[in-house]
C-alpha cells in the first residue's frame, strides 16, 4: 500500500472554518495542570496512534507537521489497519460548481505556465468544496491528477467517480481525494452521452452501474441499457460484462444513482416514479411515487440506510398550501410513509428564494442537503433533531448570484485509506494516458 502514496504528493488539501459556527475557534491555549510533559511524554505509541486514528481529516493531515513519525503514519500499514478499524464514519458532504444543464464540470483553476522555450500551457486543477454538517464548517479541495474532460458522477466509500464526458464509451476513474490516488476502470462497452451513474464502495468490492443514454446514432441517444462492473476480494470479477434492458418508456434524468440495500435508486420522469436496479439479480423494476401528479423536483437520497424522497408538494386545484415533504420507502419496497414536512414559514421563505427555479438534495447520515438550482443557497436537515438551518455560504466561492455558483453535491466519506481499490491491481489494466493526466 506504501507503494500508492508519493512523499512528494503535492498539498491539495486546505481547510477553513466559517465565522461564528464552528466550535474550531475555542482557544487551544489555556494551561492546564493536567499537561504536564513528564506525564504525556511517557504515552505509548500505540495509544497515541489510537488518538490520532480518532482526529477528522483536516485536523489528522495538520497533525502530520508536528514530527517525522506522525508524517510517516498515511504510509504505515500498521496504523492504516488500525485507522479502517476505529476511525468513525463522517457524514460529510462533497461539493462541485454546476457548469452546465447536463454534465456536471466541476469548478477549475487555471494556472498557465510558460516553458524556456516562450510556449506557454494551462493546466485544469479541479476544485472541489467539503462540507462538515456536525462543525458547520467548510473545506476547500483541489484534485491536481484528474485530468481535464471529466465530471464526478457518483460518490461511495471515500471514493469519487470520474467520468468522461466525451460521447463514446465512457472512461472512468476511482479517485481520494484526500491523498490524491486514482484508480482507472476499463472503459464501458456501450457508447453514452451521459449516463447515469451508480458506485457502491464496501470493504471488500466494488460496484459500478451505468445506465441510459445509449447513441443509436450519432445524433439521438434513448434509454436502452445498463452495464454493470464487479470486483470483489473472492476473486470474482465482471468488467461490464453484465447488461439489462430499462423498463419501457423510461425517462431517466441524467445524473446520480442512490445506493441503499445493494439497489441503485433514480427517478424516472413524466409521470414521476422511482426505478430501482438490483445489483445482484441484475434487473430493474419500477415503483410508483407518493403524490405523483403534484410533485415538483423529486429528489432521491439516502439517509440512516433508507430511500427517502424529497419534493414540493403544489395542489392548485385544491385548499391545501404549497410544501416541502419527505417521505420514506418502507421495507416492502412499494410503500412510502411521509416522515417529515418544511414549516410553513420557512417554506415560503425558501420558495421565494428558489423562486421556481428548482432544488436538487443530498443526503447523507442523518443530514439532508437542500441546494437551490442556480444559486449556492442550501439548507441542511437534521433528521434525528427535527432541526432545519441554511448552510452559510462557502468562503471559497465567489458569490456573484451567477450560474457558476451553482452547486452539486455527493454524500462523502473522508478517509485518508482505501484499500480496496487494491483488488483493480488484479486486472493489469495499463493507465490510460488521458490529456492533461500528470505523469
Amino acid at each position: 500500500m506504501e507503494g500508492a502514496f508519493s512523499n512528494s504528493m503535492p498539498s491539495h488539501f486546505s481547510y477553513t472554518f466559517t465565522p461564528g459556527t464552528s466550535s474550531a475557534y475555542v482557544t487551544d491555549t489555556v494551561t492546564n495542570t493536567w499537561m504536564d510533559t513528564r506525564i504525556w511524554s511517557k504515552l505509548p505509541q500505540s495509544l497515541i496512534d489510537r488518538v490520532i486514528a480518532f482526529l477528522p481529516p483536516p485536523a489528522f493531515f495538520r497533525a502530520r507537521c508536528v514530527c517525522k513519525r506522525w508524517y510517516s503514519l498515511l504510509f504505515s500499514n500498521n496504523f492504516l489497519e488500525l485507522y479502517i478499524q476505529i476511525s468513525p464514519r463522517r457524514h460529510w458532504f462533497l461539493f462541485f460548481k454546476h457548469k452546465s444543464l447536463k454534465s456536471y464540470i466541476c469548478g477549475n483553476n487555471s494556472n498557465t505556465t510558460r516553458g524556456s522555450g516562450g510556449q506557454t500551457s494551462t493546466t485544469n486543477i479541479f476544485e472541489g468544496y467539503l462540507f462538515d454538517p456536525y462543525d458547520i464548517a467548510w473545506y476547500r479541495i483541489s484534485f491536481p491528477l484528474v485530468p481535464s474532460g471529466f465530471s464526478p458522477a457518483a460518490a461511495s466509500g471515500g471514493l469519487i467517480c470520474w467520468v468522461s464526458d466525451e460521447a463514446g464509451a465512457k472512461s472512468i476513474i476511482l479517485c481520494n481525494p484526500l491523498i490524491g490516488s486514482l484508480s482507472q476502470l476499463p472503459p464501458t462497452l456501450r457508447p453514452r452521452l451521459f449516463p447515469s451513474t451508480g458506485l457502491k464502495v464496501g470493504p471488500s468490492s466494488i460496484d459500478v452501474a451505468v445506465a441510459g443514454d445509449d447513441l443509436i446514432s450519432p445524433y439521438a441517444v434513448k434509454n436502452l441499457s445498463t452495464e454493470s462492473f464487479h470486483i470483489d476480494a473472492g476473486g470474482f470479477y465482471s468488467l461490464w460484462g453484465t447488461t439489462s434492458s430499462l423498463p419501457r418508456l423510461c425517462s431517466l434524468e441524467s445524473g446520480q444513482m442512490v445506493c441503499v440495500d445493494d439497489r441503485f435508486y433514480c427517478m424516472n420522469y413524466n409521470p414521476f416514479s422511482v426505478l430501482a436496479y438490483e445489483i445482484a439479480a441484475n434487473s430493474w423494476c419500477k415503483i410508483q411515487a407518493p403524490m405523483r401528479r403534484f410533485l415538483r423536483s423529486p429528489s432521491l437520497v439516502e439517509s440512516m440506510e433508507k430511500l427517502i424522497l424529497v419534493a414540493a408538494v403544489e395542489k392548485s386545484k385544491l385548499n391545501v398550501p404549497k410544501s416541502l415533504r419527505l417521505w420514506s420507502l418502507q421495507a416492502c419496497g412499494t410503500t412510502w410513509v411521509e416522515i417529515e414536512r418544511m414549516p410553513q414559514q420557512l417554506y415560503q421563505q425558501f420558495e421565494e428564494m428558489e423562486a421556481g427555479h428548482g432544488f436538487d438534495c443530498v443526503g447523507h447520515g442523518e443530514f439532508i442537503a437542500i441546494i437551490i438550482r442556480g444559486s449556492d443557497k442550501a439548507l441542511l436537515f437534521d433528521i434525528l433533531r427535527k432541526a432545519w438551518q441554511w448552510i452559510p455560504p462557502c468562503p471559497y466561492m465567489n458569490h456573484g448570484g451567477g450560474g457558476d455558483d451553482e452547486l452539486h453535491g455527493f454524500a462523502y466519506e473522508p478517509t485518508v485509506t482505501t484499500p480496496v481499490t487494491g483488488l483493480l491491481d488484479q486486472l493489469t489494466i495499463p493507465f490510460q494516458s488521458f490529456s492533461g493526466l500528470i505523469g
